[in-house]
């Protein structure tokens, strides 16, 4: 249950409870309709969780002293919600009905256009709905200025145990934001891009942003050093060079992934988890792996999660399925968009931890 509440303080709020009640109006009555004020201020501001009020107790509300802003409500559920599961418990046959009702109580945490006032944004979104949240959101500094930016619509993601700034979700590269993705790409040092999606499914998802042996993206130049091909996914070796610097980035082309929906065997997406463990183990850079598919929230959101989950399998015989979601969607909205998902992380999950040692439990 969470408990919405909001008053003014101080002298102001006992001078105004006492002209209510010489008015005639009850404390209680006075109360009860401070409560449904807020409530209704809430609404109005969008806010991502249903505020339910227990009646039978706000004959025992004081005079209330801070107000819970929507987005503070949604962000404290989404930091403080927690499910771990043990090795045994991951294996069970998990109803859809279960899985269905867990996660239709984890926010969304979408943002709405008015918190991004950023001029130009707008033609820069893949999607109009899905934005990139502001505390987390990468800023693309221009080279002749530190305090002017470009706007790209991309999020920093916490990694295991929290690790700050360890993936980079986004959006798939449009026509008129190529040059910023290789921007952000180099900004960040990033040693990996990991693409979830064909270019064109119903609708184009995606441009293709690398060229075919060598080509000019802005001020940075890309050559394709190598190219493995695999039954699951494609690998490619790019130089990215810069004037006089250069350095090497590996990109994987996992395509097998229709949007919205999940992979045909999650063997398949275990196997992608593996080689991009691979990479960053021998890679020269430490910066984030860059993973986007269209929106950059579904198919990059169960990537990630997986990646998550079996470093805590690994680690500790254990996963939070749950408290992982709700970490990604602090981060960026919507991260893991549908039930069949969610679902498909659980199976995969499972396969993973059937592989590891067993854990005896008490």
């Amino acid at each position: 249950m969470v408990q919405a509440c909001s008053a003014c303080s101080g002298v102001h709020s006992s001078t105004l409870l006492h002209q209510q009640m010489r008015e005639g109006m009850d404390k209680d009555t006075y109360n009860s309709q401070e409560v449904k004020k807020h409530v209704r201020l809430q609404d109005r501001r969008g806010s991502n969780v249903s505020l339910v009020l227990d009646m039978s107790s706000l004959s025992n509300i004081e005079p209330i002293q801070s107000l819970s802003t929507p987005r503070d409500v949604t962000v404290q559920l989404l930091n403080t919600t927690s499910h771990v599961l043990t090795q045994k418990m991951l294996q069970r046959n998990w109803s859809l009905e279960d899985l269905q009702e867990e996660f239709a109580k984890v926010p969304s945490n979408f943002i709405s256009p008015d918190e991004l006032d950023i001029p130009g944004r707008a033609a820069k979104d893949r999607y109009k709905s899905i934005l990139p949240n502001p505390q987390s959101r990468v800023h693309l500094k221009r080279a002749k200025s530190q305090e002017d930016e470009r706007y790209i619509n991309a999020n920093y993601i916490r990694g295991y145990a929290g690790r700050e700034k360890t993936y980079i979700a986004t959006q798939g590269p449009m026509l008129n934001t190529v040059n910023d993705f290789w921007a952000m790409v180099w900004q960040e040092e990033a040693p990996l891009i990991v693409m979830l999606t064909k270019l064109k499914e119903e609708k184009e998802k995606c441009i293709c942003y690398w060229p075919e042996t060598e080509t000019t993206y802005g001020p940075f130049t890309i050559q394709v050093q190598s190219i493995c091909e695999s039954e699951e996914y494609t690998t490619r070796s790019f130089t990215l060079q810069l004037k006089d610097e250069c350095r090497t980035v590996k990109h994987i082309v996992f395509s097998s992934w229709p949007d919205q929906k999940t992979p045909e065997s999650a063997k398949a997406l275990l196997h992608l988890v593996l080689e991009v463990e691979k990479i960053i183990q021998t890679a020269e850079s430490t910066g984030p792996i860059i993973v986007h598919c269209s929106a950059g929230i579904g198919r990059t959101g169960c990537f990630i999660a997986t990646q998550i989950g079996c470093q805590q399998l690994k680690e500790k015989g254990e996963v939070d399925i749950l408290g992982i979601v709700c970490q990604l969607r602090i981060d960026r909205g919507g991260m893991i968009q549908t039930i069949e998902q969610y679902q498909f992380l659980h199976h995969t999950l499972a396969m993973y931890a059937s592989q590891l040692p067993k854990i005896t439990e008490s």
